[in-house]
């Protein structure tokens, strides 16, 4: 499969031996090109020899000699060079499913493609892998991978999945290991079916397999379950029960390996009525991704950064936050510690119910713009709303609803500001120091 090359960046070495938009890239130093992995891994040697059809079909020949892993400077169709793989599964617990209809066309693809796991982190199941693709990530020693395990139980694993090749697929993470390819994993955990001892096997088995990390989250519900496999959501006690099997887990892997390895996301501790653990607990937040140590790493964050600023009684401000029901007790406790060394600056946390997806939906990053207007609607919100910007997609700018965040100002008639999960940003808002775009 050859690709074709969009565009060519002004004086790149590409561009010094005449490479130009429209012409096809066959192969670099022999090996075809197929995709962005292929691209990107033998661009990189000093020697290269590009075959190119140009656009009046003459296939030629042009040698570029370059630093090593410098840029070649091509740019082409999409980021992928062809269609993202979608998933093949149909897992009882996929979020996707239990979507409303009528929402943007691109929420309710399903990826399951190994390349986004290299390049954006994206979990895949190995279910699309096709000995080829295993090969490749071996040659080119692509690592992390990033896994979506759920269970190694085998027939579990199928049940679970609902694709009889996904008990099978749990051998490619041997072999990928084996090679020391690093892998980061993922456990949705659903009770009744892969919590308890089911977790302990699964813990286990990953641990013999010497993986990176192993991220635990518990099921997300929505109240769009119709038809389909029923599953319970989480107690206090059972939360409890999964944070301490983890815990335990996690000291011995402390104990044996010098690093804890596993972690529950931060909704379980909250659910089990546990304390989040201190910063130190995460190590270096590799697991952030999956809503693991977010609540402590915007501690240290935000504490690090009201240590060094001297308090100030001048900043005469009125903030509101809105969050999700989960996060607004720590977020509240943050924010007496801001008005503390900042007396005149009021801030208000707001609670959202989650009434587009359930109430049993209960993180900031779900919450949509439909629920915000209907809620902070009347409410005092001062000079400014601040939310947490995993409420948008990466544009920054539509909610999972299609509301658009210029709709929730007009609504609510106040300046909307996302923010990262990042405590001096979150100051910065909070103070009116910078972010704040009309």
């Amino acid at each position: 499969m050859a690709v074709t090359i969009k565009d060519v960046a002004r004086h790149s070495y590409a561009e010094r031996v005449g490479c130009e938009a429209g012409d096809t890239l066959l192969s670099i130093n022999g090996n075809e090109i197929v995709d962005v992995l292929d691209y990107r891994f033998y661009q990189l040697n000093s020697n290269l020899e590009l075959k190119i059809r140009d656009i009046h079909g003459t296939v030629h020949t042009v040698k570029v000699r370059k630093p090593e892993y410098e840029e070649l400077g091509l740019e082409f169709e999409t980021y992928l060079m062809d269609k993202e793989r979608s998933c093949r599964n149909k897992c009882v617990f996929c979020f996707i499913d239990q979507l409303p209809p009528g929402l943007r066309e691109t929420l309710y693809f399903k990826d399951d493609d190994s390349r986004l796991s290299f390049l954006f982190g994206n979990y895949v199941t190995l279910t699309n892998l096709t000995e080829h693709e295993i090969q490749r990530i071996i040659k080119m020693h692509i690592s992390p991978i990033n896994v979506s395990v759920h269970t190694t139980n085998p027939e579990l694993r199928v049940k679970m999945m609902g694709n009889r090749f996904a008990g099978e697929s749990l051998s490619i993470m041997k072999r990928l290991s084996d090679h020391g390819i690093a892998l980061n994993t993922q456990i949705v955990c659903c009770p009744g079916l892969n919590d308890g001892d089911e977790l302990r096997r699964t813990l286990k088995d990953l641990y013999d397999l010497n993986v990176n990390l192993i991220g635990v989250v518990p099921v997300g519900l929505t109240k769009y379950r119709e038809k389909l496999f029923k599953l319970t959501p989480f107690t206090r006690e059972k939360a409890a029960e999964t944070v301490d099997i983890l815990t335990e887990f996690g000291e011995m892997c402390l104990r044996t390996r010098g690093k804890r390895i596993a972690y529950a996301a931060d909704e379980l501790y909250i659910k089990a009525g546990y304390e989040i653990p201190e910063p130190s607990f995460y190590g270096d937040f590799e697991a952030i991704e999956n809503g693991i140590g977010l609540i402590a790493m915007l501690r240290e964050d935000l504490r690090a950064e009201l240590e060094w600023r001297e308090p100030d009684d001048s900043i005469v401000r009125s903030v509101s936050v809105a969050c999700g029901t989960s996060a607004a007790p720590y977020l509240r406790e943050l924010m007496d510690e801001v008005q503390a060394q900042y007396p005149r600056v009021k801030i208000t946390v707001y609670p959202i119910v989650n009434r587009f997806f359930g109430e049993q939906i209960n993180v900031s990053g779900l919450i949509v713009g439909g629920d915000l207007i209907e809620q902070l609607k009347g409410k005092p919100l001062g000079d400014v709303l601040l939310i947490s910007s995993a409420m948008l997609r990466f544009e920054n700018d539509l909610f999972l609803d299609d509301v658009h965040i210029d709709d929730v100002k007009k609504k609510l008639h106040i300046n909307v500001i996302p923010i990262n999960n990042d405590g001096k940003m979150l100051l910065d808002a909070i103070l009116g120091e910078e972010g704040e775009n009309e």
